[in-house]
């Protein structure tokens, strides 16, 4: 079974070569073929997971090299839900929300799987570097796919300081491999505190890597090229960069910390856990008030994902089992919702050119599947029960008090009222503001106009998604002792 981590990144790799083979030609082909190598991914990734809750967890190096020189792939409890999230979300997005199935942009989307899902099972802290730039550029060429200025601008400054997050990860890593000769993550974690956690070594890299990695993340002040990206980008990428684009690079962030650096890092050097509060303190408070300031919609949830990935740098900081099982919880719950709030926004878009919170007035009444889907998907970011949103905020406040992290514990509740004070803003003028888009909508999702088939596969993604919050949250204990081998055996 451990041949099966190769395959989870060779096959999208080796899938993403059909649509520019055969996507001129032979387009309809094409596209099943892709359709075919998304489900498959699909298919690997749930053999992966059972592999590993039958047999625990799998490691493997290609070419039987030793791992210290090999290129390593290991799969346990935590990668194999991000494994899992990836090709799940990639292939019913691809199969519900594409809009541009032209071969290019096909490619790019398996490059993006294939990039993503080498970042949660690499053993190894320089090919994670790599498969962040496999990801990295596929990324940015979905944006600049969208023709027109804005979307070329937004690709452009998302290529930038996407590449210097990049560099600075890769400048850490070398400063790593000049600390202790290694890079396997397996052997970092030992060598490490044989060199000692205070060596400015040891500092200087944990310092660009977490740096290169909160770009990706879109840690404030890092965050400026992730409401142009999203909202320039087509429906259908932004709704993939959303679901996926910082979940992943949070979920490297958590592992590198925990299972290369270790708690004992953070306890050695207290400024290091001083930094990450202020960074999430910031970004919780910048995130919430630039969405409560938006008025385009794709923007406000930009925004909002910075306000999540400052309570997922809490849970690090504060380095309990709770607290990192916490930070985990909040990657998936952002993952869910994000992802069909993203899809919603394209829904609006199509069928009732509404794009900004005031044009969605009265959009209640005309489109009540996805407007109420997208009020669960809100009660999630905002972290009310039952939803998997909630989950996380509950585990994070929960490790708070018991840490006596009492800022921690005020911003918790803080990021709660203003979560609610957006998510807000949105459900008004959905069911409470009357109608003022002005446009006459061409489908709709139960309120009596003609369909369209793409619109209403769309619509199946958003309510599927918005349920799956609630379940995932009604599932989160379960979630949790998935997760907590792992978790503790990081700490």
């Amino acid at each position: 079974m451990s041949h099966l981590l190769p395959l989870l990144v060779t096959v999208p790799i080796v899938g993403a070569l059909v649509p520019v083979v055969l996507g001129a030609r032979r387009p309809v082909l094409s596209r099943r073929l892709t359709a075919g190598v998304l489900v498959g991914q699909v298919g690997l990734a749930v053999a992966v997971l059972v592999a590993v809750a039958t047999t625990g967890p799998r490691t493997y190096v290609v070419g039987g090299l030793p791992a210290a020189v090999g290129i390593g792939l290991r799969a346990d409890a935590v990668s194999s839900v991000f494994v899992l999230l990836v090709a799940v979300a990639a292939a019913a997005l691809s199969l519900t929300v594409r809009t541009d199935t032209t071969g290019p942009t096909d490619s790019l989307w398996l490059l993006f799987v294939a990039g993503l899902t080498g970042i949660a099972v690499t053993a190894d802290v320089f090919n994670l570097y790599v498969f962040l730039e496999i990801s990295g550029l596929a990324a940015y060429a979905l944006v600049a796919g969208r023709r027109g200025t804005r979307a070329a601008l937004a690709a452009f400054h998302y290529l930038v300081v996407g590449t210097i997050g990049a560099t600075l990860y890769l400048l850490g890593v070398g400063y790593l491999y000049v600390a202790t000769g290694t890079l396997a993550m397996a052997d970092l974690r030992v060598a490490l505190a044989a060199v000692g956690y205070d060596s400015p070594l040891v500092v200087t890299a944990f310092v660009l890597v977490t740096v290169g990695l909160g770009v990706k993340l879109a840690l404030f002040p890092l965050q400026a090229w992730k409401p142009d990206a999203y909202a320039a980008a087509t429906p259908d990428v932004s709704a993939l960069l959303a679901t996926l684009g910082s979940t992943v690079p949070g979920y490297a962030l958590v592992r590198l910390v925990f299972d290369v650096f270790t708690a004992s890092f953070l306890d050695a050097v207290p400024l290091v856990r001083g930094s990450l509060l202020v960074v999430g303190v910031a970004s919780v408070a910048a995130g919430g008030f630039l969405a409560l300031r938006q008025s385009d919609v794709r923007r406000l949830l930009a925004y909002s994902s910075v306000l999540q990935m400052g309570l997922v740098v809490f849970g690090i900081a504060i380095a309990t089992p709770a607290a990192v099982t916490a930070a985990l919880v909040l990657l998936v719950a952002n993952a869910v919702a994000k992802g069909g709030l993203y899809a919603a926004t394209g829904v609006f878009a199509e069928r009732f050119d509404a794009t900004t919170v005031d044009s969605y007035a009265g959009l209640g009444r005309d489109a009540p599947l996805t407007a109420a889907a997208v009020g669960v998907a809100l009660v999630s970011l905002v972290g009310l029960p039952p939803t998997v949103g909630f989950a996380g905020k509950w585990y994070l406040a929960v490790a708070a008090v018991d840490a006596r992290a009492w800022v921690v514990v005020v911003v918790v509740l803080l990021s709660t009222l203003l979560s609610l004070a957006y998510a807000g803003r949105v459900v008004e003028r959905l069911y409470l503001a009357p109608a003022g888009h002005g446009v006459e909508p061409v489908a709709a999702d139960g309120g009596g106009h003609a369909a369209v088939p793409s619109g209403d596969r769309a619509v199946a993604f958003v309510v599927v998604a918005a349920l799956a919050t609630v379940l995932v949250g009604l599932g989160s204990t379960a979630l949790a002792a998935w997760f907590a081998p792992v978790v503790e055996g990081w700490l």
